[in-house]
């Protein structure tokens, strides 16, 4: 949905004439958002990169400096892209770092690689952290730099972006702060004929998350019904507590997908224990709504005993991309 990179069909520069090869492309992109399998994410950023590569087995001790550590873990993140395994029946999308985005991979952009070679849609982390908790919220710091970034996102091919903020208690002030920021920079994206991914992350431990989460629902509804008919938004949700909570914001006009985190599962008992209640009932990955079911297990994708997915060249979180959303919930 997003332009290509020089060379490829259906390029579109920042601030130029539109191609119809471009639209081609943007609907082929939504329409592969649309389908079944996962978004990997991709996008550590400096401050997780160094236990990213600790992961890998590289140590603090291996690299000298910030631009070392960048170009090791584009090694390891080329590694899992260039992968049989990680291919677009499976993966529908990949969450990209900004400096990611700015390097290649087989002599292509990463972005272009994605799409022309394997068929998985772009998307780019655009947030710069979380600002310190207020009202029971951590919204993201200033995104210094938006309109440039965007820009850049357009020619170097990407479909979307991701941002994330974090609700720590069933405070309506800061919910509706953290929404306020949120819906703000979605606008600004979509104008960039980008289509935003929204994630308002509601703590999986906190005590009151049933009323956390009735009070996001309920402002989600008022912002998505006040944005215009152009602006469509991908949203990152939370398993909830409340089995089919979500479900009204899977038909709404403005939302063109609903993601719910599945990766390092090991954080929390509940959210494993949630996963495989959903795997019992096979409602956790899409089919033509209204239901949803589970298929088999994307190859190269196992199940540690620490409940992690991993691909068979490296480490992925996985975001589950779901049209139906019974029995998606935690256990209380």
């Amino acid at each position: 949905m997003a332009g290509r990179t020089p060379g490829s069909q259906g390029q579109r520069e920042p601030d130029g004439d539109v191609p119809t090869e471009w639209h081609a492309v943007r609907e082929q992109q939504a329409g592969r958002v649309r389908g079944q399998g996962f978004i990997a994410a991709l996008d550590q950023s400096g401050g997780s990169t160094p236990k990213a590569l600790r992961e890998y087995g590289i140590t603090d001790d291996q690299y000298a400096d910030s631009a070392q550590m960048f170009d090791l873990v584009h090694q390891t993140r080329a590694r899992i892209i260039q992968s049989p395994s990680f291919y677009g029946e499976r993966v529908l999308g990949a969450i990209l770092f900004e400096q990611t985005m700015d390097r290649q991979i087989g002599g292509l952009g990463t972005a272009q690689y994605l799409w022309d070679e394997k068929g998985i849609v772009p998307f780019l982390k655009v947030d710069r952290g979380l600002a310190d908790e207020v009202n029971g919220a951590q919204m993201m710091n200033d995104i210094d730099g938006l309109q440039d970034l965007l820009e850049r996102a357009i020619g170097n091919g990407i479909f979307g972006t991701k941002m994330r903020s974090v609700v720590t208690s069933a405070n309506q002030r800061g919910i509706s702060s953290v929404l306020a920021q949120q819906f703000a920079y979605a606008e600004a994206i979509a104008a960039a004929d980008l289509v935003p991914i929204l994630e308002p992350e509601v703590g999986i431990d906190i005590p009151d998350k049933p009323h956390a989460e009735a009070t996001l629902l309920k402002g989600l509804h008022e912002r998505l019904d006040a944005l215009p008919e152009d602006v469509t938004v991908m949203l990152k949700l939370t398993l909830p507590s409340v089995n089919d909570l979500y479900r009204p914001l899977l038909d709404h006009p403005r939302v063109l997908r609903v993601l719910a985190p599945i990766g390092r599962l090991r954080a929390s008992p509940r959210v494993h224990t949630a996963v495989e209640e959903s795997r019992r009932h096979r409602q956790l990955l899409p089919r033509p709504h209204p239901g949803v079911v589970i298929p088999a297990q994307p190859r190269g994708v196992r199940r540690s005993t620490r409940h992690e997915h991993h691909c068979d060249l490296g480490r992925l979180d996985l975001n589950l991309a779901y049209r139906g959303a019974g029995h998606l919930a935690t256990s209380t």
